[in-house]
């Protein structure tokens, strides 16, 4: 367990709680919705057994998605996914509540929790994946783990609010689409293929990329913000 008292350890950890908590407010989002109808006796139940069977699966996908990471390509595709997905959240979203149905039993609104999640993760699983590739490698399902175990009450009990202050204050939402940003070129910079062609020394060179990733991710995103706030007073002025 040496690798616990490595500085890349907490780094990496740090980072899954965050990514994974910054990508979650659409599941809490699902979790509220599906179990708004039940008993009050029974509520708490479905959010916490559907949050946990969630981050079980969630678990078993992220590790999956950290052995395909090995393999040339994958990481540049993973870090292509992985813009796009910093990018949307700073691009205004539609409305989601329309697509979720409130269920009136416990078993029915646990199903619908965990089927919308497995839909709405792969965003969660490529950053999370993404973050671990960063930590000590013996120690990346260990990371795994702990990072998405303490994020379940995180999410459970803190989504709400966490969302609250996003939205008083939008530039935390800035900071974390650049973290994902610069996860995006920290993965691009190690794939095997990327490497093989561009012979980078790292040092330097891989930091430039790195931050050219948190940089771009910020640069587009508010571009298409704009330009879609742009369309949609074009559409309310006609």
């Amino acid at each position: 367990m040496e690798q616990i008292g490595d500085a890349s350890f907490w780094l990496a950890l740090g980072k899954i709680i965050w990514v994974n908590i910054l990508l979650s407010g659409d599941n809490a989002v699902v979790i509220a919705l599906a179990a708004r109808n039940l008993p009050e006796s029974q509520r708490n139940k479905a959010v916490f057994m559907g949050s946990a069977a969630a981050i079980v699966m969630r678990v078993v996908l992220t590790v999956f998605a950290v052995q395909l990471l090995h393999y040339p390509y994958l990481k540049i595709i993973g870090a292509l996914l992985l813009f796009y997905i910093g990018v949307q959240l700073l691009v205004p979203e539609n409305d989601h509540e329309g697509g979720i149905k409130s269920e009136g039993n416990l078993l029915a609104a646990i199903r619908t929790i965990l089927i919308a999640d497995l839909v709405m993760s792969l965003d969660n699983v490529i950053a999370v994946a993404a973050a671990a590739e960063s930590g000590p490698p013996e120690a990346r399902l260990l990371l795994l783990i702990i990072g998405l175990g303490l994020s379940i009450p995180l999410i459970i009990f803190g989504s709400r609010l966490l969302m609250t202050v996003m939205e008083r204050f939008p530039v935390i939402i800035t900071l974390g689409a650049a973290l994902l940003g610069f996860v995006a070129g920290e993965m691009l910079v190690h794939d095997e293929a990327f490497e093989s062609i561009f012979h980078l020394s790292g040092g330097a060179s891989t930091t430039i990329i790195e931050v050219a990733g948190a940089v771009g991710v910020v640069l587009v995103g508010q571009w298409l913000a704009k330009r879609k706030q742009r369309a949609a007073a074009e559409r309310s002025a006609a």
